[in-house]
């Protein structure tokens, strides 16, 4: 039992970061499907009002038509290293801060302070994590293009060399500053409503802390998430993808990439892959918090109690 007035013991923070990778990674093997499909449906009739996908089912079925079933799958590596890099950071930092901003009573930060923690881990992160999402979204959107136009990266560390030696290493950073402003996004809206719902469910009586709780509080941050992140998330997208075209990129910059979608697509395209965002995010919230609980458990039984 922790002194009066002290902190209890935590886990050193290079296991923060590592349960956190894990943890990410780990929900990734899960979901990585659904992140293809939602990929797939941003960039779908890019330029016309005419949809290639009726519905995420339909897409989905139209990838294991096409591509078969190991087609889902296409750019597992790439999310794997995403989590590693992006996740690793993201869920490190919020938990060093988050600690460090706790009171020695064991009051926890105010909601403002937990969503400025959350924009500060994931704006980090994201800057750390922008080659491997390049690699992502350019290894899931290969399948609809034709044969002679696809880029055929083998594995994630094929993409990373390939676009550093034919594009330049600055192109694997290309898109940060939307990245960075998604992440910014999702992490006000996920770890701080995440924290903000398992308390408020808690304070409810009807819940005690397990994995019911974590599994409620993370469809909630979830929706969340999805309704406030999905327009920076298809200007992120389309700017990763986009080629040069008479040696001038497609899209000037995220501002341009809004205007042309609203214009040409309709204000509610901006929307696009709504269900397997949230069918992709809702569950692999749910699993990484599962996950990251879980190690932190077992951590502080095996290692701090005994």
């Amino acid at each position: 039992m922790a002194a009066s007035g002290t902190k209890p013991k935590t886990s050193p923070k290079s296991v923060k970061f590592l349960f956190g990778g894990l943890a990410g990674m780990g929900a990734t093997v899960f979901v990585q499907p659904l992140d293809l499909v939602k990929n797939r449906m941003q960039l779908a009739g890019q330029g016309s009002t005419a949809r290639e996908y009726k519905t995420s089912f339909h897409a989905l079925a139209s990838i294991l038509k096409n591509e078969g079933l190991g087609g889902i799958y296409t750019g597992l590596s790439a999310g794997l290293l995403r989590q590693a890099t992006y996740t690793t950071t993201r869920l490190g930092i919020y938990t060093v801060l988050f600690e460090r901003m706790t009171k020695p009573d064991g009051t926890p930060p105010n909601f403002l302070m937990k969503a400025l923690i959350g924009m500060t881990a994931g704006a980090t992160g994201a800057f750390v994590g922008t080659p491997a999402e390049v690699a992502l979204i350019r290894m899931t959107a290969d399948g609809r293009l034709p044969p002679d136009q696809r880029r055929g990266y083998s594995n994630v560390f094929n993409a990373l060399v390939r676009i550093s030696r034919e594009e330049g290493v600055t192109t694997l950073w290309r898109g940060c500053i939307p990245t960075m402003a998604r992440a910014v996004v999702v992490n006000a809206a996920q770890l701080a409503s995440y924290s903000q719902s398992k308390q408020a469910l808690m304070d409810s009586g009807y819940f005690v802390d397990g994995i019911f709780l974590h599994f409620c509080a993370s469809m909630i941050s979830g929706l969340v998430t999805t309704a406030a992140s999905m327009p920076v998330d298809i200007v992120k997208t389309r700017i990763q993808n986009m080629r040069m075209i008479d040696g001038k990129p497609e899209y000037r910059n995220g501002l341009d990439v809004l205007a042309t979608v609203i214009r040409k697509e309709g204000f509610f395209s901006l929307w696009k892959g709504f269900t397997p965002y949230y069918a992709r995010l809702g569950p692999h919230t749910v699993l990484t918090f599962i996950f990251l609980e879980q190690m932190n458990k077992y951590y502080k039984i095996y290692f701090l109690d005994s």
